[in-house]
């Protein structure tokens, strides 16, 4: 098969993280049919990370007025070595530090430390990193030394760097506060923030055309003012037209790339991790030509200091109620809840969340499914909604109860079968750090000009290969233009892109989970936090249907682990 390749813009660049694969149901893979043969699609170029982590990168100055000198003490002997000593002590006045520092990743620094000195002098350098570390090398009057180095801990630190005049018996000490750029994760009991049908969040009434709804996030209930970015489920409902949502930073510039897209009449959820703007909001814009009603829950928000970071597994298959597993068998009835205990068996004790993908198959009626901490009353959020005899997934982010139990309620008057899938968890214990990015496209097969996915087929794409540190990314994926039953499946690549390249690739097995579930003829979005597989940092996007589809692929940002 001809391999075909997409070219991602320079602006679509991003930088490090970890990441999971969030949606992983096979709830409803399509009819069994002819074999067709797997398409070895080129997909993209490697994308250029520091271009796409630019608008994270933070400076920190500390000029050489901030220097404090000081005499070391003489050396011990007679009166004259005394004196002596303070006469040294008062040489190279112009001994003194300059320091500069930007991020480089999630959880690291350069720094540049100038020295100022007298000619001919000898002297010492001193990097004490604020964590309980330091670093130490050798410097000639007017060197700049430049030191790298990475926090295991996100949040504040003040760096002290010391150089030393031996010769002279000066010192002089410089001081800079700085703080990693990355963000970590903070479990919030799932609330709604915003109901345009009830005026919760916001004035009641429909979003309009082409215009946002502003969601209030900093300072809003106990969510902190310095939150950075947020978790929300969004539905969009009562839409009399097709469109998209999209999610962006409350008073920023808004982006091409949309996170749900809907059809008339239809009800549509999907998770959103979004940037939260200066002004402490995130918007949602409505892409449709008519007016919808808009909800927002919140699960969890990042912040800049020491919480929860991310780490990434093999999705796992914790509940599925048509064979028994992980529950008892037969349909979550009407109105019901199931416990599903993820603490101690699948994440660690000590995990305070976890990403899930949670799929209702067959309902008899139409409804919705709720996931939620275990000891707490089932809130007025929704994670999944759905319609009778529809296979539809979603992926969530919930907070783990004190028991390691997520529970899972059924708010249709009528019986539903539920699966769901564990693909990864937050703790303390975990180094994951998110890292947003400026939204782009990184893949629209309706603009290759070449058609659609091929059906059983799959198009790789290169996206941090060779990086370190790099777990994971966080994307949209959306199906549309689809002939036929079937569902999305996103995995890592054990191939390099030069396999590819060379033509020398390995044989890949085809994934049995998916991502999300489709009808014929439907349009339909997911969140999908993909694993990098480590440094080959190759994504692939398995079309499990027995014709074909269009993809849209959407980047938000990423999970770093360094």
């Amino acid at each position: 098969m001809r391999s075909r390749r997409l070219v991602v813009s320079a602006a679509v660049v991003v930088a490090a993280s970890v990441g999971f694969i969030p949606g992983t149901a096979q709830a409803a893979g399509p009819a069994a049919g002819p074999s067709a043969p797997v398409a070895k699609g080129v997909s993209a170029p490697a994308a250029d990370l520091a271009k796409l982590g630019a608008s994270e990168v933070k400076k920190f100055h500390s000029p050489a007025e901030h220097s404090v000198r000081k005499a070391l003490p003489a050396a011990k002997g007679t009166a004259a070595a005394t004196a002596q000593g303070a006469e040294t002590a008062a040489g190279n006045p112009d001994l003194g530090l300059v320091l500069d520092a930007q991020s480089t990743s999630a959880h690291g620094i350069e720094l540049k430390a100038q020295v100022l000195s007298s000619p001919g002098a000898n002297l010492r350098v001193v990097y004490s990193w604020g964590d309980g570390t330091t670093d130490s090398t050798q410097a000639l009057p007017g060197q700049e030394v430049s030191l790298k180095h990475s926090y295991a801990e996100l949040g504040e630190y003040n760096v002290k760097v010391t150089v030393t005049d031996l010769a002279n018996s000066a010192e002089v000490v410089n001081e800079l506060p700085l703080s990693t750029v990355g963000s970590d994760f903070t479990p919030y009991a799932p609330t709604r923030l915003l109901d345009t049908r009830t005026g919760t969040g916001a004035p009641k009434g429909m979003v309009q055309a082409y215009s946002s709804a502003k969601v209030k996030i900093a300072g809003n209930g106990k969510i902190p003012a310095g939150v950075t970015a947020v978790a929300l489920n969004v539905t969009v409902t009562n839409a009399a037209n097709p469109g998209h949502v999209t999610a962006f930073p409350g008073g920023g510039t808004r982006p091409t790339t949309s996170n749900l897209n809907f059809e008339a009449g239809q009800t549509v959820p999907n998770l959103v991790v979004v940037p939260v703007g200066k002004d402490g909001t995130v918007e949602l814009y409505n892409g449709s030509w008519t007016a919808v009603d808009l909800i927002a829950d919140i699960t969890g928000y990042f912040t800049r200091t020491a919480a929860s970071g991310y780490t990434p597994m093999a999705p796992v298959r914790a509940v599925d109620t048509r064979s028994g597993q992980g529950a008892p068998q037969g349909q979550v009835a009407g109105r019901g809840t199931i416990g599903v205990q993820l603490g101690g068996w699948y994440v660690p004790s000590n995990a305070t969340a976890v990403a899930l993908n949670v799929t209702a198959t067959g309902p008899r009626e139409d409804g919705h499914l709720t996931a939620y901490p275990s000891g707490q009353q089932a809130p007025n959020t929704s994670n999944v909604n759905f319609k009778a005899g529809q296979t539809v997934a979603n992926s969530v982010v919930v907070p783990v109860g004190a028991d390691g139990k997520v529970n899972v309620f059924n708010g249709a008057w009528a019986g539903t079968d539920v699966i769901v899938d564990v693909v990864g968890y937050y703790s303390p214990d975990s180094s994951g750090a998110f890292m947003p990015v400026t939204p782009g496209r990184m893949l629209d097969t309706r603009a290759w000009g070449q058609g659609p996915m091929y059906p059983r087929g799959y198009i790789w794409m290169p996206i941090s290969h060779g990086e370190q540190g790099i777990a994971g990314y966080v994307l949209n994926t959306t199906v549309t233009n689809t002939k036929d039953a079937g569902f999305l499946s996103v995995a890592p690549d054990t191939n390099t892109p030069d396999q590819y390249e060379s033509g020398t690739e390995s044989q890949l097995t085809r994934p049995t989970a998916s991502t999300l579930n489709w009808t014929a003829g439907k349009t339909v979005p997911n969140l999908v936090q993909a694993s990098s597989g480590g440094v080959n940092g190759v994504v692939d996007f398995w079309n499990q249907s027995w014709n074909t589809t269009d993809l849209i692929v959407d980047i938000f940002g990423y999970y770093e682990t360094k």
